[in-house]
């Protein structure tokens, strides 16, 4: 009888791995500090993102043979160009049917009127947190926040990309699935925020559009010009439902909620829940609109476990 062989060594970690990484990823935070600081944070298009998060894949992994490089191109360009028509089509969105306006706010109004004094939400934080032409340190804050919405989700992709290409397709499934939801009710129910129903006289309580003002209180002022510019130029301002802000926000802590100790769940969830609150103060969104991502959430991943099962099934009996 054969004797079961021993188990294959690890490859030796090179000595000097270690080392290059650190070398390779601040050279990279470096660069990255640069761009925003000239040129502004990589908002406006998922091919530049992609592009800053190839590097830092190069970065960490310059020991790495060409090809290894390579394949990221192999397997994220398609993604990234479907992100492209996402960004693009989106702004057609409000093409076929007129905003609306009234339901929003009459829904935040019914449902949180009680504590607000009749008002929506936005407009009650900013009549107590914020005062025009003052930029408090939260503001900083909130900011950061925002932006996080447009690196964290990718940059989770990456990293799992990185480390283990089956958790990264699960979650590639899911976010692919949800922008797919949202795009979709973007056309068929286009929906207009809070700063846009103010400027078009269908909210009488002022609101100001301040999500991207605490770069001054950075002092990165540039950090919000040419690449924000386009990213505004490009996007849909009626495309307030649901919330896709809110929504990659908790379906990146929904896919790893599973995988970590309850006593951790509190500090992921804080995530969705800053995300949430800066959208709503800062003029963005409405609380519907948050709720409504949020239920989009639950529906996607239903969705997609189910045909994840059923695929699963399905090639076990071939097999």
């Amino acid at each position: 009888m054969l004797e079961t062989p021993p188990e294959t060594p690890a490859t030796p970690t090179p000595p000097d791995l270690r080392r290059r990484r650190i070398i390779g990823m601040l050279i990279w935070a470096v660069v990255f500090a640069v761009g925003v600081w000239f040129i502004g944070v990589p908002t406006s298009d998922p091919l530049i993102a992609f592009g800053w998060l190839w590097l830092a894949t190069i970065a960490w992994r310059n020991h790495a043979p060409l090809r290894t490089h390579l394949s990221f191109l192999r397997d994220w360009l398609p993604i990234a160009l479907l992100l492209v028509v996402y960004n693009v089509s989106r702004s057609w969105a409000d093409d076929f049917f007129a905003p609306h306006v009234t339901p929003l706010i009459d829904t935040d109004k019914a449902m949180w009127g009680w504590l607000t004094g009749g008002q929506v939400p936005t407009t009650w934080l900013q009549e107590h947190l914020y005062h025009p032409g003052q930029t408090p340190w939260w503001l900083a804050i909130v900011t950061l926040v925002y932006v996080s919405h447009f690196l964290t989700v990718p940059t989770i992709a990456v990293i799992l990309w990185v480390r283990d290409r089956r958790s990264w397709a699960r979650f590639m499934r899911r976010w692919f699935t949800l922008c797919v939801f949202g795009l979709a009710t973007y056309f068929l129910y286009p929906a207009a925020p809070p700063w846009w129903a103010h400027e078009h006289r269908q909210l009488a309580e002022p609101v100001a559009r301040i999500s991207t003002n605490g770069w001054d209180v950075i002092g990165l002022h540039g950090a919000g010009n040419t690449l924000n510019a386009l990213q505004v130029e490009q996007s849909n301002p009626v495309a307030a439902m649901p919330s896709l802000h809110t929504a990659w926000a908790m379906m990146a802590v929904a896919f790893f909620l599973p995988l970590v100790r309850r006593r951790w769940w509190p500090l992921l969830l804080a995530y969705p829940l800053a995300m949430t609150f800066t959208l709503v103060y800062t003029g963005e969104h409405y609380v519907i609109d948050v709720l409504v991502g949020w239920a989009y959430v639950g529906l996607v991943f239903l969705v997609v476990g189910l045909a994840e099962r059923w695929w699963a099934a399905r090639r076990r009996t071939l097999s």
